[in-house]
């Protein structure tokens, strides 16, 4: 689809935007390289400084540690059940390696998705929490908040052919090991700076 015909649906998306919409237009300029990389659901860490907009890793991490559960928005369709909401969730390290390629790749030029490729629900990042954690999964289903029900997105995922073709061939981590890490050296440890 071309971007200049997408219409964000908040403040966020539309920074994304405007920037998407730059180095698309600098193919015409011809710097020595420009690169956008549009970053799917992130974790991991050094995000504490984040507040409300820091991943369900580290607001769960906190959650079980507080109250020995983790609360997840019921499903408002029929497709999902609750905990069933699908995101591509990326651990902050891949992202790190695809910036470190990139930068290694002047060549290389464009807009880049940056996923897993992959799809996971809720339930199982916070299953993959409480195995970090050694616990039993406790999740806890809340209601949806009604401002966020015409607005929240119920599947996302990284088309990742564009990259691949791009000559990126590193593999991604799965979200078990990514969690695993995360929470038991980092979260766990207590750090706030890593």
């Amino acid at each position: 689809m071309d971007i200049d015909k997408l219409m964000p649906l908040n403040a966020y998306g539309y920074a994304k935007h405007l920037f998407d919409q730059w180095v698309k237009h600098q193919a015409k300029s011809k710097p020595k390289q420009y690169v956008g990389l549009k970053f799917f659901n992130v974790y991991g860490p050094n995000e504490y400084y984040k507040g409300d907009m820091a991943s369900m890793v580290f607001h769960g991490f906190h959650q079980i540690k507080a109250y020995g559960e983790i609360r997840l928005f019921k499903s408002c369709s029929l497709e999902y059940e609750d905990g069933g909401q699908l995101r591509d969730f990326i651990y902050v390290k891949d992202i790190c390696e695809v910036v470190k390629w990139m930068l290694g790749h002047p060549h290389v030029n464009g807009l880049f998705n940056v996923g897993t490729g992959r799809a996971r629900t809720f339930a199982e990042l916070c299953e993959a929490m409480f195995h970090a954690l050694n616990m039993k999964p406790n999740i806890k289903y809340i209601d949806m908040p009604e401002h966020l029900r015409d607005k929240y997105q119920y599947y996302t995922k990284a088309e990742m052919k564009k990259l691949s073709e791009a000559g990126y061939t590193r593999s991604f981590t799965e979200v078990e090991a990514g969690v695993e890490d995360y929470i038991t050296q980092y979260l766990d440890k207590g750090h706030k700076n890593y």
